[in-house]
């Protein structure tokens, strides 16, 4: 039987492993000799990869990133950036700080306003200029960012998250070693390993879906669920290992195949309300999992896929496969996850926004404004089940 035709869009090169972060100042410096060094806080690693590339001669500019990028500070940036000779973008830290890092290389050339290439608030545009290039250093296991082809931005003025997206952000070189994860606390890692989990398992039930994402998601998903059950009991190397893995493969994942229901309503509340992405995520999956079962048993869709999910679910969790998304909620809850705020006044405008959000073309039903509305109860509620 023939198969569908498909695109493939990836990184220009990944190194994955423990040690192949000292690698980067060589795989840097090949590429140019000032470098903007986008960062977090308290990434250790950062100072020692800037003292490197300075002992070998380069100027670093370095930038550091605060909580989830914002056009604003973008702007603000990108005024102090763009008279700069820049010859290539490094980011090394969580998610958004990649992503931030993305922004800038594929901002800093263009010739307009930032809102000429935002979609859903600016004009969408594809970038005028070709990026600078671009390397990416993750020291979480979570988004992906790495590996994708968009950098979200927040909008406070229209109190959304929206992407930056052209084909040509693709990173040209992600080094990803798990040993930059290592002893990462374990909110975060049960925030940004919800996120890398909900990040192979939208991919795989996407009307978006191919082959590729297939095979990579199939693999994925189960390796991830167990690895994050793992490091929430105790820290464990291999596990760190597969997480990242999970995350990068996500990230590939997402940019071919797209997203879903968790990642549409996810923009639209982390711009309301300003929570972390991978907290919004873990809050969703459940009751999202458990919509787009009821719709597409209700409209007699295929169910192959979403039983393959219950069944890794159940698997990972020791549950039988009818018990899987409530056993993946409790834990979740056990965990101490935070609920989504109670306040529900924002609930309809949140649901009729998310309905046009990019994300939602990947969703394998349409939900309509109720099933959404039903989503955000449920993920306020312990047990995540709305009532």
């Amino acid at each position: 039987m023939s198969q569908p035709g498909f695109s493939l869009a990836l990184p220009g090169q990944v190194l994955f492993g423990r040690g192949r972060a000292s690698e980067a100042a060589g795989l840097i410096l090949e590429r140019g000799r000032s470098v903007l060094l986008v960062r977090g806080r308290s990434v250790a690693f950062a100072d020692t990869l800037a003292a490197e590339l300075r002992s070998a001669g380069a100027q670093v500019t370095e930038e550091t990133g605060q909580g989830e990028p914002t056009l604003p500070q973008i702007e603000t940036a990108l005024a102090a950036l763009r008279g700069q000779r820049i010859d290539l973008v490094v980011a090394i830290g969580g998610g958004s700080v990649i992503d931030l890092g993305k922004a800038l290389a594929a901002l800093i050339p263009q010739p307009g306003a930032v809102l000429d290439h935002l979609e859903g608030v600016g004009a969408g545009r594809p970038l005028d200029a070709a990026p600078l290039p671009f390397v990416a250093l993750p020291t979480t296991a979570g988004t992906g960012a790495e590996a994708t082809k968009n950098a979200v931005i927040g909008v406070p003025e229209a109190g959304r998250k929206v992407s930056l997206r052209d084909l040509r952000m693709l990173p040209d070189l992600a080094i990803v070693d798990p040993a930059l994860t290592d002893h990462c606390p374990a909110p975060v890692t049960l925030a940004s390993g919800l996120d890398a989990v909900t990040q192979v398992i939208e991919p795989y039930l996407s009307a978006r879906a191919n082959p590729m994402t297939d095979a990579l998601c199939r693999d994925a998903i189960p390796r991830g669920l167990i690895a994050l059950r793992r490091l929430m009991e105790r820290e464990d190397a291999a596990a760190r290992d597969a997480l990242c893995l999970t995350s990068v493969t996500g990230g590939i994942a997402l940019a071919n195949a797209g997203l879903g229901a968790v990642h549409g309503l996810a923009g639209v509340i982390g711009g309301a309300t300003g929570m972390a992405h991978g907290v919004i995520c873990g809050r969703l999956l459940v009751p999202c999992l458990r919509a787009n079962a009821t719709a597409l048993e209700a409209a007699g869709a295929d169910m192959a896929r979403m039983d393959e999910v219950r069944g890794w679910i159940a698997a990972a969790f020791g549950a039988p496969p009818q018990d899987a998304f409530a056993t993946f909620q409790a834990w979740i809850n056990a965990q101490g996850l935070p609920f989504l705020p109670e306040d529900r006044g924002a609930d309809a405008d949140w649901a009729h926004t998310a309905q046009g959000a990019s994300s939602m073309k990947g969703n394998p039903v349409v939900l309509g404004e109720a099933a959404l509305l039903d989503i955000l109860a449920a993920a306020r509620r312990p047990g995540g089940v709305a009532g």
